[in-house]
């Protein structure tokens, strides 16, 4: 009792010195000696003033004495390459647009000559510059349109160049044409589709003042359907190959035209009537980078329906654009190729021997796309029977208890092994 009130009163302490806690944070320096390095406060430095003058000097303090341009030479790398991609893009694409520019600019007085509206405004101007006359479609891609003109509804007009804003892909395009004739190699090229009247004018020109004037008997644009094409040599298997139209023609070689090119035909007549003095002379002048003329009515593609062999009439030439821009041998051919319409509907009418041998190959093939079509109606007529007898066989088997199930899958079973072994004892 006496020790109790000697602590409430603070009596005798305890001599013993208490043992450190356990979880104390500094324990480590708990025994360790005090400094005798005295605290002197630094005069004179402040936040904006100069760094202490005892404190030694290190490269940390300049940037250009940590690095040196060897420590970047992988961001140089690519700090180039990125470079020289847009630098290779942006002339490609400064190239093919001024192609395309020097093509326009070249036929610009033919197109005008020739229809009322070019272009896509729809509208006709006659001092309307000629760049504007085309539409960039893409980078390598650009078209022109045309139309208001007697015998021809309208012709769309198509240049495809290389990819010379992709110096990779046009590397690639090129090697796999070299090793594979399925892949063309990129060029430079102008593919130009008249879609003529044919006599339907009526339904096409709409009922404006002077529209009229299309509907009469003078202005008969209609003529007889047929199939013939001037191709050069080089084209010739590739363009039989991809083009059901001109698949169903022979080829034969003919003196008015150069060693490099063939006709293809369904007659000799038509060859005849259409191969023109001016027309050979046009291609001769060409040279070379002319690939073909073809003046069609069958689709491109085999058809494979009926509606499909619906006759639709059209034209189409096709060459490479040169290289020094020159068109002057070029613009006489796309100036013929405009004027060719009038010349069908003028001359493109035949003797009845001639259309018979021509619908003779065009029967044939609608005999066999209806067989075919009978066969897949066949077909879908056996399978639609076949499900109905197998829901009215499900039916009977569902509305039977377990035991006549088996019997009647018994019966079934004895029907099969009958056929099979009558069908065995026939082919023997």
């Amino acid at each position: 009792m006496a020790d109790f009130l000697k602590n409430i009163v603070g009596g005798t302490q305890s001599s013993e010195t208490p043992a450190p806690s356990a979880d104390s944070d500094f324990a480590d320096f708990a025994d360790a000696p005090p400094s005798s390095v005295p605290f002197e406060p630094v005069s004179g430095a402040t936040l904006g003033g100069a760094a202490p003058a005892g404190r030694p000097y290190t490269k940390w303090y300049n940037i250009h004495e940590r690095y040196s341009l060897s420590d970047f030479r992988a961001e140089g790398i690519i700090l180039v390459i990125i470079v020289v991609i847009f630098t290779l893009h942006f002339i490609g694409t400064k190239l093919n647009r001024a192609k395309a520019r020097s093509w326009i600019k070249a036929h610009a007085a033919v197109l005008v000559g020739e229809f009322a509206v070019v272009g896509f405004s729809g509208t006709s101007q006659p001092d309307q510059d000629p760049e504007k006359l085309m539409k960039a479609k893409s980078l390598f891609e650009f078209a022109t349109y045309a139309t208001g003109r007697q015998n021809v509804a309208f012709m769309d007009v198509k240049l495809s160049l290389k990819k010379r804003f992709n110096p990779l892909m046009t590397f690639v395009e090129t090697a796999t044409g070299f090793f594979f004739d399925s892949f063309g190699t990129p060029e430079d090229s102008i593919e130009a589709v008249i879609y003529p009247f044919d006599g339907k004018e009526a339904q096409i020109v709409p009922a404006l003042p002077g529209a009229a004037e299309l509907k009469s008997k003078d202005s008969k644009s209609s003529f007889d359907g047929f199939v013939w094409a001037i191709v050069n040599k080089d084209k010739m298997k590739q363009l039989r190959d991809e083009r059901y139209d001109l698949s169903i023609t022979f080829t034969k070689d003919n003196g008015k035209l150069p060693i490099w090119t063939t006709v293809m035909s369904e007659s000799a007549e038509i060859t005849e009537t259409l191969l023109t003095n001016e027309l050979a002379s046009a291609i001769k002048q060409a040279g070379d980078l002319f690939d073909y003329l073809i003046i069609s009515d069958q689709p491109v593609d085999k058809p494979k329906k009926m509606d499909e062999t619906i006759p639709r009439k059209r034209l189409y030439l096709r060459y490479r654009l040169p290289p020094s821009n020159n068109y002057e041998d070029l613009v006489p051919l796309f100036s013929y190729f405009v004027r060719i319409p009038d010349h069908l509907a003028s001359s493109a009418h035949f003797r009845p021997e001639v259309l018979r041998k021509i619908r003779s190959v065009r029967d044939e093939n609608i005999k066999q796309i209806q067989k075919a079509a009978e066969e897949e109606k066949a077909e879908e007529r056996q399978a639609e029977r076949d499900r109905a007898r197998k829901a009215k066989r499900d039916a009977e088997l569902n509305a039977l208890d377990a035991k006549a199930q088996k019997k009647y899958l018994e019966r079934e079973r004895e029907k099969e092994q009958r056929k099979s072994q009558r069908k065995q004892t026939v082919r023997a």
